[in-house]
């Protein structure tokens, strides 16, 4: 649709495309709360495909940095577009998707063990099959992301969890 938009009414369009964001002020039906949530109150973590996933998890600096970038760099059509010939990844519109991730993904067992550690408790853990319709792993590649605004989410997991988990502490007052 945003394309579209971008080519009937020469309006710039660029779509972002999140990949597993964490952090303070976060959705609390996303795995890190529910995690730190369980692990918190004693309560097993249910994890599906037997603890393998596989997650690409951004944190939210990262990702507002990556905005806050984009903000003031409209994307640019190709003029040279030819649809008699069309590359389907690029277009004459103004138009541009991009991938903001930490291209690095975690398995959700050990992003866990980041929170017990950071928590200091070890709750049990309730492993389940893969979920109809879920994939095993995420991965963004953020090679666009880089080359036209120069930068890369970079926030190692490990950090990113001790910062979350200080948040998360302050915050329920615990």
């Amino acid at each position: 649709m945003a394309h579209s938009y971008s080519h009937l009414y020469r309006i710039p369009a660029i779509g972002l495309r999140f990949f597993t964001v964490y952090g303070p002020w976060g959705r609390p039906n996303m795995a890190m709360f529910i995690f730190a949530k369980a692990i918190r109150a004693g309560q097993p973590i249910k994890l599906f495909n037997h603890g393998r996933m596989r997650r690409d998890f951004t944190y939210i600096d990262d990702v507002s940095q990556a905005v806050v970038r984009l903000i003031d760099r409209p994307p640019q059509g190709r003029p040279d577009w030819d649809g008699s010939h069309p590359d389907p990844a690029t277009s004459a519109a103004s138009w541009k998707v991009y991938n903001i991730g930490n291209s690095h993904p975690e398995e959700l067992t050990y992003v866990i063990s980041l929170l017990e550690k950071e928590f200091g408790r070890s709750p049990a853990k309730e492993m389940l099959p893969m979920q109809p319709g879920d994939v095993e792993a995420t991965y963004a590649d953020v090679a666009e992301l880089e080359r036209d605004i120069g930068f890369r989410p970079a926030t190692p997991i490990e950090e990113g969890v001790a910062r979350f988990a200080n948040w998360y502490r302050e915050y329920h007052r615990i």
